[in-house]
């Protein structure tokens, strides 16, 4: 990855753990565009989880399509929110945007919860919450990423995902 590069960076993790407000305030931090994946939902996913029905991976493969192409696109610089929960989900958007980079706020499920049951989303209910963390499959030593602790401070975690990502360009740069 080149250092001069701009970044292009997905932000996953389950419903409720502040995908959208980490994604936006780190795009400013970076100075790239911010794109909730929410939006590029197609219409039938968003009316089943709206009556509580989890994806499936075929239903998530055109949405997770879409994200990819998103980052692809994104050849000045951007950061997707997008749950990504499985390597196999991951590994598809590293194929579509090989420098992806990826930031995963992650706490426990009670933590979660009560930030849900403090919001509305137009189409997640807070059932999906278990299927959710049963299908979350956690970043390995392998993939450029980073996660943390969700009970930090929004502008903590933002200030330490900037510090990943600009280093792991640098990183990538010093071993090319």
């Amino acid at each position: 990855m080149d250092p001069d590069s701009t970044p292009v960076v997905v932000v996953m993790g389950v419903q409720g753990c502040g995908k959208s407000t980490l994604g936006s305030l780190l795009a400013g931090a970076l100075g790239v565009p911010f794109v909730d994946g929410d939006d590029l939902h197609p219409q039938r996913n968003r009316t089943l989880m709206a009556a509580g029905t989890p994806l499936s991976d075929d239903d998530r493969l055109p949405w997770l399509a879409a994200v990819g192409q998103r980052l692809a696109d994104g050849g000045a610089g951007v950061v997707v929110a997008c749950s990504a929960l499985k390597r196999a989900y991951r590994d598809l958007l590293r194929d579509m945007a090989p420098d992806v980079v990826f930031v995963h706020p992650y706490g426990s499920k009670d933590l979660v919860a009560a930030r849900i049951s403090l919001r509305e989303h137009e189409y997640m209910p807070p059932s999906l919450l278990d299927s959710q963390y049963a299908t979350l499959e956690h970043l390995d030593a392998a993939e450029a990423g980073i996660t943390l602790d969700l009970a930090s401070p929004p502008l903590e975690l933002v200030s330490s995902a900037a510090a990943f990502i600009t280093g792991s360009r640098v990183r990538a740069h010093q071993q090319g």
